[in-house]
């Protein structure tokens, strides 16, 4: 199997669960989302643990400890992945799978508005005309809530600020799981602490099954984030930013479909105008993968030829 056909099998089971996540975490009730939470941290802590134990992979904690700027880095991506994890879990709890999957559409065009806003990077005429139109669909949206989407904001800009805190720190996808993770496992455990201590604790005492979903967080934390860690080294970025939209589209279809949260003509007028601007953002950014291509060719073929 060619390293690109792989990658898009490891970029395509990622996205499916990713997609499918609402469905794993309404089978977590009654337990509340900050439980959820904490018992995602914790787990997925062991499992990566266990994961780099296999992999002979500790000696990398030394190093990193050498490094107090890249070590500041992970504590600002554990705290923004924290709130990423924390509202997506609380948007399925109470019932706002749709709004979530909107936070998961508008990710791209976030990350190019802190491309301008952080980076101070210029934006092609095409990128600014989807930024436009994802604006005036949040217009549209937060007239129809009766509020800002906040929700999917939050989702979106936590995501996209974690994305570009990660792409800085440039560390491998496993040992910067574990590092977030275990910058978060304190908190976590006291929180899981607090809540047996006042019998509030839903670990061990609604059933066998749940107990076990709530360990399997951890795994299923990893293992996507994985998977995107093999598609991202394998894959043109071109190629990944098309089935990025696999999740968000199998997360509306579970909140449409399966949990039958309404979507009345002005929010489907939303997600159009988003729709459209990931159209507009997607085709410029496939158009523009393609100059760069034939500019690299031309070169390659002009550059004079050496004889010995």
């Amino acid at each position: 199997m060619t390293p690109l056909r792989l990658g898009y099998l490891y970029g395509i089971g990622a996205y499916l669960l990713w997609g499918f996540f609402p469905l794993y975490f309404k089978l977590l009730r009654p337990t509340g989302p900050l439980e959820i939470l904490a018992h995602r941290i914790v787990w997925s802590v062991l499992f990566v643990a266990l994961l780099l134990g296999a992999l002979r992979n500790v000696g990398f904690l030394r190093a990193l400890l050498r490094r107090p700027w890249t070590v500041a880095g992970i504590v600002a991506a554990a705290a923004l992945i924290a709130v990423n994890w924390g509202t997506y879990i609380y948007g399925v709890s109470s019932d706002r799978v749709v709004e979530t999957a909107l936070g998961y559409f508008i990710n791209p065009l976030v990350v190019v508005l802190l491309g301008v806003t952080v980076l101070r990077e210029r934006l092609r005429p095409a990128q600014w005309i989807a930024l436009g139109i994802g604006g005036a669909a949040v217009a549209v949206l937060a007239v129809d809530y009766g509020r800002l989407p906040w929700l999917a904001l939050t989702l979106a800009f936590s995501f996209a600020g974690y994305g570009l805190i990660k792409k800085r720190l440039g560390l491998p996808a496993a040992e910067g799981l574990f590092v977030e993770s275990a910058v978060l496992a304190l908190p976590a455990l006291g929180y899981l602490a607090w809540l047996s201590r006042h019998a509030e604790l839903t670990f061990g005492h609604v059933s066998a099954g749940h107990t076990t979903l709530l360990v399997l967080a951890g795994a299923a934390t990893a293992i996507p984030l994985l998977l995107f860690a093999g598609a991202a080294n394998r894959l043109p970025l071109t190629g990944l930013g098309m089935i990025q939209y696999l999740a968000p589209i199998l997360q509306l279809a579970c909140g449409v479909l399966i949990f039958h949260e309404p979507m009345p003509p002005a929010r489907l007028a939303g997600f159009a105008l988003v729709w459209l601007a990931l159209i507009v953002f997607t085709a410029d950014a496939v158009d523009q993968s393609r100059r760069t291509r034939t500019r690299a060719h031309t070169r390659a073929t002009e550059a004079p030829v050496s004889t010995p």
